[in-house]
């Protein structure tokens, strides 16, 4: 039986270029905003320690590095860490040093994989600017699994490789300019996403959760989305 939800849980990436439409994406978000953020940004392996607090005080909602095994929660924003990729596990936060994608770590597609395969519909995907494909093949699988993908205007992007990419591999894709990324957002965090049960998707899990490699970390407990199913 088909039930209805918000979409409650938004996936961004970005590379080269992407830190300032971040930024401006955070700021425009209202601090009631009923999901859960998860941020890729590409980083040098000994790098990237001051982007959570650059984003923390980007904006209303609180931003901090991901902790491997902390529950989700709405209205925070999780950060990727240094040479961690980022990923949703049920109803938790995971950080993995599974080998590298497109060439880095943290990467955007296990992100984006991930969170298909937790919240499906329920799941908006937003890429900003950056070099090379990363987040392509994430956003088609969000959008397979009936989530919604949003894309910063290449026209603008400093760098367009990423989110030409993207709509690329992706038909209903929403093209946004940086200054209205946050409204879309906010709006489709309003919309009520009809979710049904599980279609098989083991090929997928295989894919996305079988080469992470998690370190061992039990999780807090703590104000939670919802538990997240597979729609």
């Amino acid at each position: 039986m088909a039930t209805s939800h918000g979409r409650d849980i938004v996936v961004v990436a970005a590379s080269a270029g992407g830190l300032e439409p971040l930024r401006t994406l955070l700021a425009g978000l209202p601090a009631d905003l009923p999901a859960a953020l998860l941020v890729v940004l590409h980083v040098p392996a000994s790098g990237g320690r001051t982007l959570p607090h650059i984003l923390d005080r980007a904006g209303p909602l609180p931003a901090a590095a991901a902790v491997d095994g902390e529950p989700l929660r709405v209205g925070r924003v999780y950060v990727a860490p240094p040479d961690r990729h980022l990923l949703i596990l049920t109803d938790v936060v995971r950080t993995s040093r599974g080998p590298r994608q497109n060439g880095v770590r943290p990467a955007a597609n296990p992100l984006f994989r991930s969170a298909a395969l937790v919240g499906g519909p329920r799941t908006i995907g937003v890429v900003l600017s950056g070099t090379l494909d990363d987040a392509a093949l994430g956003s088609a699988t969000v959008e397979q699994r009936g989530g919604r993908v949003i894309v910063q205007d290449p026209v603008e992007a400093s760098y367009d490789s990423m989110p030409r990419c993207a709509l690329a591999v992706t038909e209903h894709a929403e093209i946004q300019p940086t200054g209205r990324l946050a409204a879309a957002v906010a709006r489709s965090v309003a919309e009520q996403a009809e979710t049904r049960p599980a279609e098989p998707a083991a090929e997928l899990e295989a894919e996305v959760w079988g080469p992470a490699r998690f370190r061992s970390a039990a999780p807090r407990h703590g104000p939670r989305l919802r538990r997240l199913q597979l729609p």
